[in-house]
């Protein structure tokens, strides 16, 4: 049997599977994105979640990556990575990779590769058509046009950056007013540890330690909604807008069968939120009166890494 392995590469977690020839999960490690260093210890940090996921299963002959960025598939370069640390030029990801695993890699855009997964194997096998909303650190997205991936000239689907107010929140692309600003958990943290500095009273950091992580993840925002956070509330809330009036402006430009909703965030508030932004889509619709359909991903948080081995098939 010919195992493939997969990495998802997401701004505080990396997901490796190795599936079968039918693309069913065999074995998955995770491991934390690194927070300091640079690239290379990215890549160290990838491998050797494949290397958990393959244990006791076999070794792959191929891996596919998904990683944020803009991607050069031919070169297997990835570059402009802000979300990963010391990530602002170009590195050679998938030869850092091959190095370090000895099989060929290929590599995608992170939220392409996990839309292909959904349409494929998940929760729009039913469509032709299909934008996915991946909403975590960042808010990346997918395109998927009459059955097939559109991936433009490797930037294709950077609906985090569709502008919502014009001048408006600085996103950590260095630009104003994007959808990401005010939507990415990343720039969610930032907002509110400055309000958390001016005095405004939050759980989030509480849970935060209690948690023993770094940073505020998907589950830390949860826990804090569930304690019925003030701040939190807030924040998720000025998110959901920005991403009503976001995928809605791709949604009229496309107009595609369905949108799919994942990420950390996503799936982790899950399908009544997936709801609030259908909700806050809907004002937004130029052809309102039919709306695309907004599912929950299916694949969870293995969507990514599924779709990563998914990509591995052109090199087998």
């Amino acid at each position: 049997m010919s195992l493939c392995g997969g990495i998802d590469l997401g701004g505080t977690k990396i997901q490796a599977v190795v599936v079968d020839e039918d693309f069913q999960v065999l074995g998955e490690a995770r491991v934390p994105t690194p927070t300091r260093g640079g690239p290379q210890d990215v890549a160290d940090a990838m491998a050797d979640a494949l290397r958990q996921a393959a244990a006791g299963h076999g070794d792959p002959i191929a891996v596919g990556v998904g990683s944020p960025g803009v991607i050069d598939e031919a070169a297997g370069v990835v570059s402009s990575a802000r979300n990963l640390p010391g990530w602002v030029g170009s590195f050679p990801l998938a030869g850092a990779l091959q190095h370090a695993l000895r099989v060929p890699v290929a590599i995608g855009n992170d939220v392409n590769v996990a839309t292909d997964a959904e349409f494929e194997l998940g929760a729009a096998r039913e469509f032709t058509s299909l934008l996915g909303v991946f909403w975590g650190t960042g808010v990346g997205g997918g395109i998927i046009l009459d059955s097939k991936p559109w991936a433009g000239r490797g930037a294709s689907g950077e609906i985090g950056h569709v502008v919502v107010e014009m001048g408006g929140a600085r996103c950590p692309c260095g630009r104003r007013g994007c959808m990401e600003a005010y939507a990415g958990r990343g720039a969610m943290e930032i907002r509110a540890r400055k309000l958390a500095d001016e005095g405004r009273k939050t759980v989030l950091f509480e849970i935060m330690e209690e948690r023993g992580r770094p940073r505020l993840t998907s589950g830390i925002w949860k826990r804090a909604l569930d304690r019925d956070d003030d701040l939190a509330h807030e924040l998720v809330d000025r998110a959901l807008r920005a991403l009503g009036a976001g995928v809605a402006s791709a949604v009229n430009v496309l107009d595609v069968d369905a949108v799919v909703i994942g990420g950390g965030l996503g799936l982790k508030l899950g399908e009544p939120y997936a709801e609030r932004i259908r909700v806050a889509m809907k004002p937004h619709l130029f052809a309102s009166e039919r709306p695309p359909a907004i599912r929950l991903a299916a694949l969870g948080d293995l969507g990514g890494a599924i779709g990563a081995a998914l990509l591995s098939r052109r090199l087998t």
